[in-house]
């Protein structure tokens, strides 16, 4: 009977030691998870870069093809919807800008001069745009072709900042 109790203690011991270890590599295997979980990866953040720089692109094509798709007829329109697509360029380079703020001093020298051109672009397309809503219906698909290329410069130059911001700028 003492043999038999003893036996019981050790496999009773035993066993509890197994399940405090199991306990404790679960525990250990799930703050790894969520560890790694919690941090994007490097390729992860290249990956997220790449869509949204696939999805600007798509954007891109869409507008262009808005573009040549007005007539004189629709020249209000076209000029609505130019100056939100402009807003929302100035907008993303002051999210660009605000990111560029909070990065190193050799980075930001850097970056500024890059991201002040594109401001002066996006200032040289807005007089365009101010162009447009003032053509005249045998001046309209010129102005409208110089307004295309210009915002096709822009978007690509924004394009290749944002690229640059996230390749030098951790987010």
């Amino acid at each position: 009977m003492v043999a038999e109790m003893k036996h019981t203690k050790r496999t009773t011991t035993h066993s509890t030691k197994d399940t405090f270890m199991k306990h404790i590599a679960i525990t250990f295997l799930a703050i790894t998870a969520f560890a790694v979980g919690c941090k994007p990866s490097a390729e992860q953040d290249r990956k997220a870069v790449a869509e949204q720089l696939d999805k600007v692109k798509q954007e891109t094509k869409e507008a262009a093809q808005d573009m040549k798709d007005y007539t004189f007829a629709q020249k209000a329109a076209f000029v609505e919807k130019m100056q939100g697509q402009m807003a929302e360029i100035n907008r993303d380079l002051d999210q660009l800008m605000a990111r560029v703020e909070k990065s190193s001093d050799a980075a930001k020298a850097e970056a500024k001069p890059k991201l002040q051109a594109l401001r002066d672009q996006a200032a040289k397309l807005n007089q365009q745009l101010d162009e447009a809503k003032n053509a005249t219906e045998s001046t309209w698909d010129s102005v409208k072709a110089g307004f295309k290329k210009g915002y096709g410069e822009l978007k690509d130059g924004f394009n290749q900042a944002r690229q640059w911001v996230s390749d030098k700028i951790a987010p």
